[in-house]
């Protein structure tokens, strides 16, 4: 019989997915989770994943309930973990708690270890109800899934445009086509990725830092992907310098100068050959390699090369493009993407699960291929 679920049971698990969002950016390879205890009808413990090796939700949040989790409800987000990694499994603190019933949004991912943590609460007499609020679930935690199923990152292409389809005048310039609030939520994404990828193009243009600057807020620098065939990168380029939570990675030709190979590589830098396919960097080998290297996710910020080509290797899951409302009223400035596009309209790439965001007068169209 399926056990009725009443609104409380939705507003306890939205309160644990509030929480698991706290944990953005921080939690990486590991998904985030949310997790609220209660008890005759009132919150008496909350918790979630704070940082990549420590304590999991569901232990904080029992933790915090303290002897009056014996009893009470359990409002996860993901179905607690029955494995020891770097922490002991969920579920032994679950049933050493005295928890009498759990709600778990969503089923585990992680094809090896999917369903078990259900099944052993429940052959140790626990209640366990599953999809409660799943579809948030699954969209909060869309980077983790697509990396624990495939082994390769969530890719998500961002640009910001003119209203006629540019990024930057003909001499270049692009300070600054979308606001201030646009630009805030470009760093917040910065934060939550895990690495942020751009052409050679762009760092000789731009020289950037590549880093997430949200003021009043602790971020996470991403990792910092550069796409240089020819190790052409001036080793003195911001993207170079030491951060404290991440380096650069270069990705180059197999063909490269070995030489300029030994001169960029540093202990913050890494340069890592892949192999070429039509005279360009194998996008798809990059994604492999970075996957191997447990990044979950990337956000693409490249130029008109790097976007059109990220396309064209079919490894963009997402887009976020910024439209202000600026229009040059020229054909010469730079595009959102370079090169050959298809030839029939019925060819071009169409967006599912579109949404519409405004940040003040810009506005940004998002969705997925």
């Amino acid at each position: 019989m399926t056990p009725q679920i009443s609104k409380s049971d939705i507003f306890y698990m939205e309160m644990a997915l509030l929480l698991a969002e706290r944990g953005r950016g921080f939690t990486s390879p590991n998904p985030m989770v949310g997790a609220v205890v209660v008890k005759d009808g009132k919150v008496v413990g909350k918790g979630w994943h704070q940082k990549y090796g420590e304590a999991h939700a569901e232990v904080n949040a029992i933790n915090d309930a303290g002897d009056k989790a014996r009893g009470a409800d359990i409002y996860v987000t993901l179905e607690p973990c029955n494995h020891t990694g770097k922490t002991p499994p969920c579920t032994e603190k679950i049933l050493s708690s005295g928890i009498k019933r759990v709600f778990a949004a969503l089923d585990d991912p992680n094809p090896t270890v999917k369903g078990g943590g259900n099944d052993y609460l429940r052959s140790k007499g626990i209640e366990v109800i599953t999809g409660l609020c799943e579809k948030a679930a699954r969209k909060q935690n869309e980077a983790f899934i697509k990396f624990i199923t495939t082994g390769t990152p969530f890719v998500l292409v961002k640009c910001a445009s003119t209203l006629d389809g540019r990024t930057a005048t003909r001499t270049g310039d692009s300070k600054w086509i979308t606001n201030e609030e646009s630009r805030r939520h470009v760093h917040e994404l910065r934060h939550a990725y895990d690495a942020i990828m751009v052409g050679m193009g762009t760092v000789k243009a731009d020289n950037p830092s590549l880093t997430a600057r949200l003021d009043g807020h602790i971020t996470k620098n991403p990792v910092r992907v550069i796409l240089d065939p020819f190790l052409e990168t001036d080793p003195s380029a911001n993207v170079l310098a030491p951060n404290p939570d991440s380096g650069t990675i270069i990705f180059c030709s197999e063909s490269a100068p070995e030489a300029k190979a030994d001169l960029l590589a540093s202990g913050s830098t890494m340069v890592i050959r892949v192999a070429d396919k039509n005279g360009m960097l194998d996008l798809a080998d990059v994604m492999k390699k970075l996957g191997d290297m447990r990044v979950t996710s990337v956000l693409v910020e490249g130029g008109s090369s790097v976007i059109a080509s990220s396309f064209s290797a079919g490894i963009v899951d997402k887009v976020s493009f910024f439209y202000a409302p600026v229009i040059l009223g020229g054909d010469d400035g730079f595009p959102i993407c370079r090169g050959r596009g298809p030839e029939f309209m019925r060819d071009g790439i169409r967006l599912k699960n579109v949404s519409v965001n405004h940040f003040g007068d810009d506005v940004m169209i998002e969705g997925y291929i």
